[in-house]
């Protein structure tokens, strides 16, 4: 059986975007499942886009998704003469020549002729100097199969010769990309769809250069958002360190990633990573576009967050809570902030009117308050039973439940403007027990306030 090696390029110009992380955590888990390599190769022959920084943040994002790499990695931008000399075999075997066209003059005998694509007119002109082009064949196709996509047929005659070096002696990506797939024994290319067009490009090169072997091609299905649209920096949330920066756990984010164009036969999506790998085949990855649903993301992690013993779920808040992290009450509130959130951010914001001043919600102030039955004359009657009934939950939850049946109301009628009262907000973790963690003189003098609110203090 021939070795399995795949490899994720990244050209860092930028974060790490999410549809680059499936396509890394994909090569991955190809890689995993079949107990072969995965390698990092750098494209950072950009000088003027590239920066170490962008390719920090990189490595350590992938890092946090738990996806890792075999060997050292391969930096295209110490690798230029080795292009130098793949390109003189080319010019000198006649499968390249140079080319002193500006793009102005290739749009003007384009419209002038209507055919589109460059029109070979410097093949014969016997330049010595300019950008350098691959000559395309006349005739035939291109043609390869694809693991995801089945039989793939390129014509010749709608391709054009493309530029593999620029004037200033820079290669373009086409060049490199041969070259370095045969120098690192790459026996997988799995990538994403909108690639699939420089396939015949880069397979032509490695013929040309005389190697007939070809790797075997995957290429994914596009990430689309809720209007089906190719997810895009410039309208989506793409950043998967923005999702880091949120509160996603690496695992849920990792698992949410790897039924996205793929899925387990049993149907069972949420699942530890080692199954994922061992289930894991390219053959099983569907050609259609998946839906990056950031709601179905929010369901993952919170099914993480809830499968978390105790003890996870307080490792894991820590830095998002600070200095609560170690207070009695979190310790109380811990188990039912667990229960309700999505994301680790949240965790503090549910609990931080417990440990200060809450901030009232406009809205919610004139929901429960305002627009409310009763809302002075329940919080006067919770405030006089709750200066003398035990203070534990069960007993708050009851006598709470006593007022408001005297007033006519259910007990989520009659609760909510003691929950606005208290914390400022509708919403939140059960209001009974962080009564019982607040404690009585607090939650009084939030009534109070409340009640000179209204007016009725």
């Amino acid at each position: 059986m021939a070795p399995f090696v795949a490899r994720f390029s990244p050209a860092p110009t930028g974060f790490l975007h999410v549809g680059s992380a499936r396509t890394a955590l994909f090569n991955w888990l190809a890689a995993r499942h079949a107990g072969g390599e995965l390698k990092l190769r750098v494209e950072d022959t950009n000088a003027a886009l590239y920066k170490p920084e962008f390719l920090d943040s990189i490595l350590q994002t992938l890092e946090w998704l738990g996806i890792g790499f075999d060997g050292d990695p391969v930096f295209q931008s110490q690798r230029a003469d080795v292009y130098r000399e793949a390109m003189g075999r080319l010019l000198a075997s006649g499968h390249a020549y140079y080319c002193d066209c500006t793009q102005e003059d290739v749009q003007a005998r384009t419209k002038e002729n209507k055919t589109p694509g460059y029109d070979g007119f410097c093949r014969e002109r016997g330049l010595t100097a300019g950008a350098v082009r691959f000559r395309i064949p006349d005739d035939g196709t291109t043609e390869f199969d694809d693991v995801v996509r089945g039989h793939v047929v390129f014509e010749h005659a709608a391709l054009g010769d493309f530029v593999i070096q620029r004037g200033d002696g820079s290669a373009t990506f086409f060049l490199p990309n041969a070259v370095d797939d045969v120098d690192m024994g790459i026996t997988h290319v799995i990538r994403g769809e909108d690639l699939i067009n420089v396939t015949p490009n880069v397979l032509l090169l490695r013929e040309a250069l005389g190697h007939t072997d070809r790797p075997v091609f995957a290429h994914l299905p596009l990430l689309v958002n809720g209007q089906r649209k190719k997810l895009s920096k410039r309208r989506d949330d793409v950043s998967v360190e923005s999702y880091r920066e949120r509160g996603y756990l690496p695992e849920a984010f990792a698992n949410y990633l790897a039924v996205l164009g793929w899925g387990p036969k049993d149907g069972v999506e949420i699942r530890p990573m080692a199954e994922i790998v061992e289930l894991f085949e390219l053959e099983d990855v569907v050609p259609s576009p998946a839906f990056f649903d950031v709601q179905k993301l929010d369901h993952f992690n919170g099914e993480y967050l809830r499968a978390m013993t105790a003890e996870e779920f307080d490792a894991r808040t820590k830095l998002w809570l600070g200095p609560i992290a170690d207070s009695p009450g979190w310790t109380r509130m811990a188990p039912l902030v667990q229960e309700r959130i999505v994301t680790l951010a949240e965790a503090k914001p549910m609990v931080d009117f417990l440990f200060g001043d809450p901030v009232m919600d406009a809205a919610a102030w004139e929901k429960a308050m305002v627009k409310g039955p009763n809302a002075a004359e329940l919080l006067q009657r919770a405030r006089a039973a709750y200066v003398e009934c035990n203070w534990d939950a069960e007993t708050l939850k009851g006598v709470t439940l006593a007022v408001g049946e005297e007033l006519g109301m259910k007990l989520g009628k009659a609760q909510a403007p003691i929950r606005v009262a208290v914390t400022g907000r509708t919403v939140g973790p059960p209001l009974f027990e962080s009564l019982e963690v607040l404690g009585r003189d607090e939650t009084l003098a939030r009534v109070d306030r409340a009640l000179g609110r209204l007016g009725t203090g």
